[in-house]
């Protein structure tokens, strides 16, 4: 079974052959992917499934009910400037929404700029959390 690290290597490697889709739902009809579901699809080594280009919720969902991207995610979420927004769960109960953090990171302009990172700073800091996880592991 592939670590965190590989499967944010590979995710890179992704990005780097497609570019990161940054509109509507989590797919685009090119097959143009959200680094969430970029995630989604490396860590499950399979294609992206139907609801990516048509259902944001179950999308989510499906993204969420993966715990090897959760762990792609959230690593990309611990390197972003930013802190997640929570989400109530139930009443008085909220948890991070990690999917929201890095997806609106990597598909939003950021304050004082016009477009979004560019592919080569998704890339960048892709790799940069590959690191932390290996800087993590072996100084445990």
């Amino acid at each position: 079974m592939a670590t965190t690290a590989m499967n944010l290597h590979v995710m890179a490697a992704y990005v780097n052959l497609y570019g990161v889709h940054t509109g509507d739902q989590f797919a685009a009809p090119d097959d143009q992917l959200d680094i969430c579901a970029i995630a989604y699809v490396v860590a499950e080594d399979r294609p992206a499934p139907p609801e990516f280009y048509t259902d944001e919720i179950a999308s989510i969902r499906l993204i969420e009910s993966s715990a090897r991207a959760m762990a792609a995610i959230r690593a990309i979420s611990d390197t972003l400037d930013s802190d997640p927004c929570e989400t109530e769960i139930a009443p008085g109960h909220t948890i991070p929404d990690y999917i929201e953090h890095v997806s609106n990171w990597a598909a939003t302009p950021p304050i004082g700029a016009t477009k979004p990172p560019s592919t080569s700073e998704v890339i960048g800091r892709i790799l940069r959390a590959a690191q932390a996880l290996g800087t993590q592991t072996t100084a445990a």
